[in-house]
């Protein structure tokens, strides 16, 4: 019996010719079942998924013990989401997110919470009000600590209106004058 090794396994480029095999079969699989893609631009974002905000207002409306505003969404956003919460047993809340026309995200909910539910509620946590903005009739408090998401809270007497997301405040103020500019739907 031999008691060198063959030479075959002797040195760094043995090693890197037992591992070209390895790689090829892992590309291999990998392509077969089209879980992988190469993007030398970097990711591109995918379609936007859809959701019809029409008939959520419109439902919600319907079953939800308060009223329901159905604001003029500007031009160029999509709706993308939708979604009904009971609020820490204080309430119940509506739920509509957009994608607006930068490719941001911004998420209106409405409620007949109290804002001191709401808030830590949407926002996962407690909150320190940070300052006010006046849109229109409405004072919207608002809510910006660090690198959380911002959240503005108006309460429209018969209902609660929060706005937050990560879509910069322009579009905070569009939606906010969107809202308060409009009736309650009839149920």
């Amino acid at each position: 019996m031999a008691d060198k090794k063959p030479r075959i396994l002797q040195n760094n480029r043995d090693m890197l010719w037992s591992l070209i095999p390895l790689v090829v079969m892992c590309l291999l699989i990998a392509g077969i079942a089209s879980r992988c893609s190469f993007s030398p631009g970097g990711p591109t974002p995918g379609p936007i998924p859809s959701f019809d905000a029409d008939a959520a207002f419109k439902y919600d409306s319907r079953e939800l013990g308060f009223p329901i505003r159905k604001p003029e969404i500007p031009e160029g956003w999509t709706s993308n989401s939708g979604s009904r919460s009971v609020v820490s047993g204080d309430g119940d809340s509506s739920n509509i997110g957009f994608i607006t026309e930068a490719g941001r995200y911004i998420q209106l909910t409405q409620s007949n919470a109290s804002v001191e539910a709401l808030v830590p509620f949407v926002a996962g946590e407690p909150r320190i009000q940070t300052g006010t903005e006046q849109i229109g009739d409405h004072t919207w408090d608002v809510f910006a600590e660090g690198d959380a998401e911002v959240i503005w809270v108006s309460d429209f007497g018969d209902a609660r209106v929060l706005i937050t997301g990560p879509a910069p405040a322009e579009d905070f103020a569009q939606l906010a004058t969107a809202i308060g500019s409009v009736a309650p739907m009839q149920p």
